[in-house]
């Protein structure tokens, strides 16, 4: 063979493979690449359209004091003063008391027009004289600091997304034939609301029982009091000489207990619940040794608004005012200035 042929042949071999570790390292390199930054690119897309509603939660409206109808005195029962605080701050903080900051923001909301429409509701009925307190008597109401103090860490995230609920509802109420309601509400029925004179004397048409089904979530739905006889009978007034015997029962509508015998005295549901400090008047009572042992179903009277109800509502995409028609039937949510004007010019 002719060498100058052989040489060129050597170095052609030479080239060929020269481009074809070329051609290997660049599919090593490239396609590796392509393969992985679709991946990429999803997971960055998948990451944006889960933050934003996040961060739309906890985005604050400004609430001020221009926002509030009017200002609320507060009687603080700790230090026996009065507390001036613009209307939806005082909404603010009674929402922060009343309900779990971590509910759903359409149930915070409802809890925000529940909590106002009391306060509007009391004070255009109420003489000058009357007082609103930070208790139960009225609503359960704390102050910036108690709250920092109950919430710790958690306070900045918490009061923003209350913030949001009452901001985003600001002078709205619930009414009924153009009337703020008694907006009465509770923690936890026992699968059904109550019928308002079935706990109360008075019969009011938008307080009417209501399946409430989504309250068999709630950690109160279910609990248990063992007592002793002696303070059954120091509580009621009675002496049980028969633990064994059946006790003569009738029920509300909702199932819970509208009467009952015990020691030879009627009492109504309400009167046990009250005496005995039950969580409901959803009860049954098993009798053993020298204990009475009684098994609530739900927390709290029953009528109206079921906080953990509203929150399972809320958590199937309903909103604040579907919670709120569906609890507080044929009512409607209006605003202040158009319902209680009265009201509006003592700010």
């Amino acid at each position: 063979m002719h060498p100058y042929r052989k040489r060129k042949q050597t170095t052609n071999w030479k080239k060929g493979s020269l481009m074809g570790f070329s051609l290997l390292l660049i599919l090593i390199l490239v396609i590796p690449t392509l393969i992985v930054a679709p991946k990429t690119l999803q997971t960055s897309e998948k990451k944006v359209s889960v933050d934003q509603p996040e961060q739309r939660a906890v985005s604050t409206p400004t609430l001020s004091e221009k926002d509030s109808a009017f200002s609320v005195e507060v009687l603080r029962t700790s230090s026996n003063q009065n507390e001036t605080v613009p209307l939806e701050d005082y909404v603010t903080r009674v929402v922060a008391s009343e309900m779990p900051a971590d509910f759903e923001l359409e149930a915070l909301k409802a809890q925000a027009l529940a909590a106002r429409t009391y306060i509007v509701n009391y004070l255009a009925h109420a003489g000058e004289e009357q007082q609103v307190t930070d208790t139960v008597q009225h609503q359960v109401y704390k102050d910036e600091q108690e709250l920092k103090q109950a919430w710790g860490n958690d306070y900045q995230w918490k009061i923003k997304k209350i913030k949001q609920a009452v901001a985003e509802t600001v002078g709205e109420i619930i009414t009924y034939d153009g009337q703020p309601i008694t907006p009465a509400f509770f923690s936890t029925s026992n699968g059904y609301t109550e019928n308002a004179e079935d706990y109360w004397e008075n019969s009011l048409p938008y307080l009417k029982s209501v399946a409430s089904p989504w309250d068999e979530d709630s950690p109160k739905f279910l609990d248990q009091k063992t007592i002793t006889l002696k303070e059954v009978e120091k509580a009621l007034g009675v002496t049980i000489s028969n633990t064994n015997a059946t006790l003569p029962v009738t029920k509300t509508e909702s199932n819970r207990v509208k009467t009952i015998e015990i020691g030879g005295k009627t009492f109504t549901g309400r009167d046990l619940r009250e005496k005995l400090e039950l969580r409901s008047t959803d009860f049954e009572v098993t009798a053993k040794n020298d204990y009475l042992i009684f098994t609530t179903k739900g927390y709290g009277h029953g009528v109206g608004m079921s906080q953990y109800g509203a929150n399972g509502m809320a958590k199937e995409g309903k909103s604040y005012q579907e919670i709120i028609s569906y609890y507080y039937q044929g009512t409607k949510v209006a605003s202040i200035e158009d319902t209680t004007p009265k009201l509006v010019v003592r700010k």
